[in-house]
C-alpha cells in the first residue's frame, strides 16, 4: 500500500485544482513522529491557491476527516500532519511481508524489458585492484535492483583485451618472460614484465616502436601474436574469475574489446556514408565543435582504431541483439567526456535510441591521496584486501564464538560483506582514499553491523521455536499486529514499510547506497526495540506473537536488502 498515494487520494477532494500526482510528489516524512507519520508541505502551493501555507494548511485540517488508514489530521505553521491508524499500518505491513516473503519490496516495474548493464571491464594482464571494486559492486547491486524491479537484465563484462598494451606485454615477454613463470605467477608475473617494460622504455624508446609493431602484427593475424594474446586472455580470466566467485558476482558475456574487431569496418562505413567522418592529417574522426567537445577519433592515421570505434560498435551491436531499453555504463567520473562524445556520436548517426545511453559514473579511488597505476605498480591487490578482511572476521569469531559451526564460511560472508559495504555506503561520485583502518573497521555503520542484526533476529526466532528454524513459531496463537503499538515497534514497522520506496529510489537514481543507508538506518531502529521491548518473555501471547512477526519481517526485509547489493546474509554469526 502507496500511503502517500493513499492520502493525496482523499486529500485531492478537499483541495481545488491541485491534482493526485501533485500532492503525491510534495508528501513527505516528518523527521520528528510527533508532527506526523505524513506530512503535506503548503508551501509550494501557495502561489497557485493564491493563499498563505497556513491558511491552506488550516482549510485542509478543517474539511477533510481522516478515515481507514488515517487517523487524526493537524495543521502547525504551514504543513499538514497526519497520523496514521497504527493497528491497520501494522497489519497492512507485517501482513505484506510475511506473504510476499523473499519479494518483499519488489514491484515490478520492469515487466519483463531489457536493460544492459556494461560494469567491472578490468584490462587483460593487469592486477585486480581496489580499483576495480567500484566498477564491480556498483554495477552489481544496480543489476540486482533492475533484476528486483521486473528487468530482463545483461550484464556485460567488456574486458579490455586489445589495444597496444597488447604489443608492449608481448615485448615484454620476448625480453624479460618465460612460460613457466607465467603459468607459475599467473598476472603477477605480466604485471612484472609490463611494468619493467615501462621502466626500460624510460631510456630505450625504442622498445615503445618494437610494442606498436607487434600489435599491428595481432591486428593482422599474425600467428604468434595471436597464440601470445589468447594465453595472456586465459591466464588473466582464470584469476578474475577467482575474484568474482569471491564477490559473488556473475557476467551474461563476456564480450569484451576483441570481439567487435571484425564488426566495425560496417559501423565506420555507415560513418563514411553519411558524412560524420572527416580526415584529419590522415586519422578520421567525428566533429564535435557544434556541441562544445573536442572531436572524437575513430580511426588513427596508422588505421588502427581506439576506444570510441569499440564502443559505437559495441553500442550498434547490443541495441540489435538485446534491443534494450536502456544501456548503463558504470565508470569511473574520468570518462565521463568519453561517453558524451560517442554517445553524441550514435545520436548524429540517426539512431533515437541514443537517449537510452546513460554512463553511471563514480568516485576515483586514490591510494593516501595517490593516483592507482598498474604501470607503476602502485595498487593495492583486491585478493589481499579481501583475504586481510577474512582474517579478521575469523579472527574476531575465534574470540567471540569460538564453537560456532562452518567458521570459515561465515569469517568469508562477513569480511567480504564488509569490504563490499565499505565501497557501497557513500554516494557513488564521491572519491575515496583507501584507508587500510577504515576498509577493515566493522565497527559503527558497517557491513557485519547490519549483517550482525540480521544474524540477531534469526537467532530470536531459533529460541522461539526450539529448534534450528528462524521461521515464524506456529504455535505461539492468534497473530494481532495491532499489538504493536508501542513507538520502538511503530518505529521499526515504519522502515519495513519504507523498503520498496527505497529500493525503487535507489533504481531511478542508479544510487546503491541508497539501499546501504537504509539497512543501517532500519538495523538501528530494530535494535533500538530489541533493547527497549522484550520479545520472548512476555505473558500476553498475542503481543509476543506480534512481536515475533516484527522480528520475522525485519529479517526478511534485512535479507531482501543485504542480497540487493551483493552482500550475503549468515544465519549465525
Amino acid at each position: 500500500m502507496d500511503y502517500k498515494i493513499l492520502l493525496a487520494d482523499q486529500l485531492a477532494a478537499h483541495v481545488e485544482g491541485i491534482g493526485r500526482d501533485q500532492l503525491a510528489d510534495l508528501i513527505e516524512y516528518p523527521p520528528n513522529p510527533q508532527m506526523g507519520d505524513l506530512s503535506l508541505p503548503c508551501f509550494k502551493l501557495s502561489k497557485q491557491l493564491r493563499k498563505a501555507p497556513q491558511a491552506i494548511a488550516e482549510e485542509i485540517k478543517t474539511k477533510w476527516q481522516p478515515q481507514g488508514a488515517f487517523a487524526s489530521v493537524d495543521a502547525v505553521a504551514g504543513y499538514v500532519n497526519v497520523f496514521l491508524n497504527k493497528a491497520a499500518f501494522a497489519e497492512s505491513v507485517i501482513s505484506e511481508v510475511l506473504s510476499k516473503k523473499d519479494r518483499y519490496g519488489s514491484q515490478n516495474i520492469g515487466n519483463g524489458r531489457n536493460i544492459v548493464i556494461d560494469f567491472s571491464s578490468p584490462n587483460i594482464a593487469k592486477t585486480f585492484h581496489i580499483g576495480h571494486l567500484r566498477s564491480t559492486m556498483i554495477g552489481n547491486a544496480i543489476y540486482n535492483i533492475f533484476q528486483y524491479e521486473g528487468y530482463n537484465c545483461i550484464g556485460i563484462n567488456h574486458l579490455g583485451d586489445w589495444g597496444t598494451q597488447f604489443g608492449k606485454l608481448i615485448v615484454a615477454y620476448k625480453n624479460w618472460g618465460s612460460e613457466a613463470a607465467v603459468e607459475a605467477e599467473g598476472i603477477d608475473e605480466l604485471q612484472r614484465i609490463y611494468v619493467k617494460l615501462h621502466d626500460e622504455a624510460e631510456t630505450r624508446p625504442e622498445l615503445e616502436d618494437e610494442a606498436r609493431a607487434w600489435f599491428v602484427k595481432l591486428e593482422q593475424g599474425d600467428e604468434e601474436a595471436l597464440k601470445l594474446w589468447k594465453w595472456f586472455v586465459e591466464i588473466s580470466l582464470k584469476e578474475f574469475q577467482k575474484m568474482y566467485e569471491l564477490l559473488g558476482v556473475r557476467f551474461d558475456s563476456y564480450a569484451g574489446e576483441s570481439f567487435y574487431n571484425d564488426k566495425m569496418a560496417p559501423v565506420l562505413d555507415e560513418l563514411k556514408q553519411k558524412n560524420l567522418l572527416q580526415e584529419d592529417d590522415g586519422a578520421l574522426l567525428v566533429r564535435l565543435e557544434d556541441y562544445n567537445m573536442p572531436p572524437a577519433l575513430m580511426v588513427k592515421k596508422d588505421g588502427g582504431t581506439l576506444y570510441h570505434t569499440r564502443d559505437v560498435t559495441a553500442a550498434i551491436y547490443r541495441h540489435n541483439t538485446y534491443d534494450f531499453e536502456k544501456a548503463i555504463y558504470v565508470t569511473d567520473a574520468g570518462q565521463s567526456l568519453h561517453f558524451q562524445q560517442w554517445f553524441k556520436v550514435i545520436e548524429l548517426m540517426g539512431y533515437d535510441w541514443a537517449k537510452n545511453l546513460q554512463h553511471v559514473p563514480f568516485g576515483k579511488v586514490s591510494l593516501e591521496g595517490a593516483k592507482l597505476s598498474t604501470r607503476k605498480g602502485n595498487v593495492i591487490r583486491l585478493e589481499e584486501l579481501l583475504t586481510q578482511a577474512i582474517d579478521k572476521t575469523r579472527d574476531i569469531i575465534e574470540q567471540k564464538n569460538p564453537n560456532m559451526e562452518n567458521k570459515e564460511e561465515v569469517a568469508r560472508k562477513v569480511g567480504v560483506g564488509a569490504i563490499i559495504f565499505n565501497d557501497l555506503s557513500n554516494n557513488r561520485v564521491k572519491d575515496v582514499v583507501f584507508s587500510w583502518e577504515d576498509a577493515l573497521n566493522f565497527e559503527g555503520e558497517s557491513g557485519p553491523y547490519v549483517q550482525y542484526t540480521q544474524a540477531r533476529a534469526c537467532s530470536i526466532l531459533r529460541k522461539a521455536n526450539g529448534s534450528d528454524s528462524n521461521e515464524l513459531p506456529a504455535h505461539t496463537g492468534t497473530l494481532n499486529p495491532a499489538k504493536l503499538e508501542n513507538a520502538e515497534a511503530v518505529a521499526v514497522l515504519k522502515e519495513i514499510y519504507l523498503f520498496a520506496e527505497r529500493v525503487e529510489q535507489a533504481m531511478n537514481k542508479l544510487e546503491p547506497s541508497i539501499v546501504s543507508r537504509y539497512l543501517v538506518d532500519l538495523a538501528q531502529s530494530f535494535n533500538r526495540f530489541y533493547h527497549e521491548c522484550p520479545i520472548l518473555n512476555v505473558e500476553d501471547p498475542e503481543l509476543r506473537a506480534a512481536r515475533l512477526a516484527l522480528v520475522k519481517c525485519t529479517q526478511i526485509t534485512m535479507v531482501n536488502g543485504l542480497r540487493l547489493i551483493g552482500l550475503e546474509a549468515p544465519e549465525k554469526i
